[in-house]
């Protein structure tokens, strides 16, 4: 295989020690639900004022290595009519994209769902390259029920799609972010939801694998590994952090350029608390950090909260935010 040295390049600043990856890659009908949470209409002039308060603030790029957009945002501009990517871009800091269309029904599979997106995808890439874009995220789903979902079957299609989606990707110089979120929504436990993430990752690598997928060029966005929202006891960091370790020396090749995780509806606090408690078990085989959403989002809009006098301390939050991830990353909080 020959070497793709862009890609590694491109995984290596994505990976810098001590910076994570903002996922800011919302929709614009889930950006409308972080908004209203301070009670803000969901409309255009909003969402704009919101990203640009994230992408301009000052100093952030001590602590993120890139951002993820979406199709509306690498397309938009701050009021000054510089692209948003062109303003990461010169911060230093790598300008990625959603490329997924979100999920619909696997028929045949009750309460499972299958990942859109394929179609036109080359294009689509040639298009976002063009625009900045050097990295791209596809997510699946997966939902822990009982003892029926996920089924091998589910994880398996899933599995194709995303490692598909991995190949147009790397041929068109951009590295895929793969995504196996497994929902912290239910009731399972801490066990359960260990296994069910090791299964679904180790599905994911054979695949990527099987297809000749460039590990050294891509990156793992995971869960970590919880107890459901709903079950009787949630999890210590540090029993998160050793289930989430076990997982990973079960699951991941030592080649593959790093992993990332999501909040998936932690608190910011928790998100952070249970970083921290991953990154004090000392050097793993692969670079381990950051890929937030809503736990970076959360505090800054909450300080911003729409009005034109408050976006300075809105951006000292999101610094500070950036900034306590950043040392939970090293394991120093």
């Amino acid at each position: 295989m020959k070497k793709n040295t862009k890609l590694y390049e491109t995984a290596a600043a994505l990976l810098a020690s001590g910076k994570g990856i903002l996922a800011a890659d919302e929709s614009d009908g889930t950006a409308g639900k972080r908004l209203a949470m301070v009670h803000l209409p969901n409309e255009p002039e909003n969402r704009q004022d919101f990203r640009e308060i994230l992408f301009t603030a000052d100093g952030i790029e001590e602590y993120l290595s890139g951002v993820i957009m979406y199709d509306s945002s690498i397309r938009n501009t701050t009021d000054d009519g510089v692209p948003f990517a062109d303003v990461l871009t010169a911060k230093g800091i790598v300008p990625g994209i959603k490329v997924d269309l979100g999920t619909r029904d696997l028929e045949g599979f009750k309460g499972e769902v299958v990942t859109q997106g394929l179609d036109n995808l080359e294009e689509r890439f040639k298009e976002y390259y063009n625009l900045g874009a050097r990295f791209a995220k596809w997510r699946m789903v997966v939902t822990i029920d009982e003892d029926e979902t996920p089924t091998d079957e589910s994880l398996k299609i899933n599995a194709v799609m995303m490692t598909r989606y991995a190949q147009i990707a790397q041929a068109a110089g951009i590295v895929p972010i793969v995504e196996p979120e497994v929902i912290h929504a239910g009731d399972h436990s801490l066990e359960k939801a260990e296994i069910v993430t090791t299964r679904t990752i180790q599905v994911l690598f054979q695949t990527l694998m099987e297809y000749k997928v460039d590990l050294q060029g891509l990156i793992l966005k995971s869960s970590m590994v919880l107890a459901g929202d709903k079950y009787s006891e949630q999890t210590s960091p540090e029993a998160v952090a050793n289930a989430t370790l076990r997982t990973f020396h079960m699951s991941v090749p030592h080649e593959c350029a790093g992993i990332v995780f999501l909040s998936g509806g932690q608190t910011p606090e928790r998100s952070t608390e249970n970083l921290n408690a991953i990154a004090k078990m000392g050097e793993q085989p692969w670079t381990i950090t950051f890929s937030f959403s809503r736990a970076i989002e959360e505090p800054m809009l909450k300080a911003w909260a729409g009005k034109k006098e408050n976006e300075d301390k809105a951006k000292e939050v999101l610094l500070e935010t950036c900034k306590q991830n950043s040392l939970a990353s090293l394991g120093k909080l």
